[in-house]
């Protein structure tokens, strides 16, 4: 089979069947792209040598591991699924290593920080209720800043206290609220959002002074400000405070499966990164705090 059909075949099936997002999808296509130049046209005749080659390139043209890492991940999976739909008899990337990771923990605000940022938006100020909802609903469930903009109304169990999340892969999950992201939520339901409401089918739960649903790019804008209202001189973004939800819960004793499923994580691996940063947090704060440290 040409590679270029084997390339569709393998990118539409993300697309319909594993329900990859836009980002991710475009990301996948853009390494399986860049290694396929330089192979031949036929992809039986692909072998590890080539895999390997581009590998080496990427070193030369001074990706990070992290990224070459990446890559593989995409070849690999594009090589499976071939294997799987018998296009090819044997996958030349199963053998092939990628680069050695260190495990690198992301950053967290400390519970003071936190408090300062969700304390910023004003009441008084032009969309005040609606930031501030959207600051108290991303601390309290970790959501992922996409989920977080695309809440949707009929998702909202407000009198049980928890919202209904479509997260990667369209799977739902229920996420516990919190009594004062709870009372934020309510009060900027009753108070502003029907104010922006111009369509009456209009579902979404944040909405922008036009009437749509906030976007990913215009909250990131939002909480650099608070943030930097707030004083806090970390680099800030809503992931962030996903982080340090996470974290935060961790270090008060919540158990792993809890966190994973409140974070809508597929695999507890990826959950466990935030034991190591509780971990890590610890420590500091002893070197810091011991007097014979």
């Amino acid at each position: 089979m040409q590679k270029d059909r084997a390339i569709d075949l393998y990118l539409d099936y993300l697309k319909s069947e594993r329900h990859l997002s836009k980002h991710t999808l475009a990301a996948y296509s853009r390494d399986i792209l860049r290694f396929a130049k330089g192979t031949p046209k036929n992809v039986s005749k692909i072998n590890q040598g080539h895999i390997l080659d581009h590998l080496t390139a990427l070193v030369e043209a001074g990706l990070s591991s992290r990224s070459r890492a990446r890559a593989l991940v995409s070849i690999r999976g594009w090589f499976k699924f071939l294997l799987g739909e018998k296009i090819i008899k044997d996958d030349p990337s199963s053998t092939c290593e990628g680069p050695k990771l260190g495990r690198r923990l992301p950053e967290v605000l400390t519970t003071e920080e936190v408090d300062r940022l969700l304390q910023t938006p004003k009441e008084k100020h032009l969309h005040g209720r609606r930031d501030k909802a959207m600051l108290y609903v991303l601390y309290a469930t970790g959501l992922r800043v996409s989920e977080l903009c695309n809440l949707q109304i009929r998702g909202l169990f407000l009198e049980k206290g928890f919202v209904r999340v479509l997260g990667k892969g369209k799977k739902e999950r229920l996420v516990p609220l919190g009594e004062r992201a709870l009372l934020a939520l309510e009060d900027y339901l009753k108070q502003d959002r029907q104010r922006h409401v111009k369509s009456p089918k209009e579902e979404g739960v944040f909405l922008t002074a036009r009437g749509t649903t906030m976007t990913r790019q215009s909250f990131w804008k939002i909480i650099t400000k608070y943030a930097r209202s707030a004083g806090i001189r970390k680099a800030i973004s809503p992931h962030k405070l996903r982080h340090s939800f996470a974290t935060h819960l961790i270090e008060r004793g919540a158990d792993l499966r809890s966190v994973q499923t409140m974070l809508g994580h597929a695999d507890i691996t990826t959950t466990q990164i935030y034991t190591h940063v509780s971990r890590a947090r610890m420590i500091e704060i002893y070197h810091k705090s011991h007097p014979r440290s």
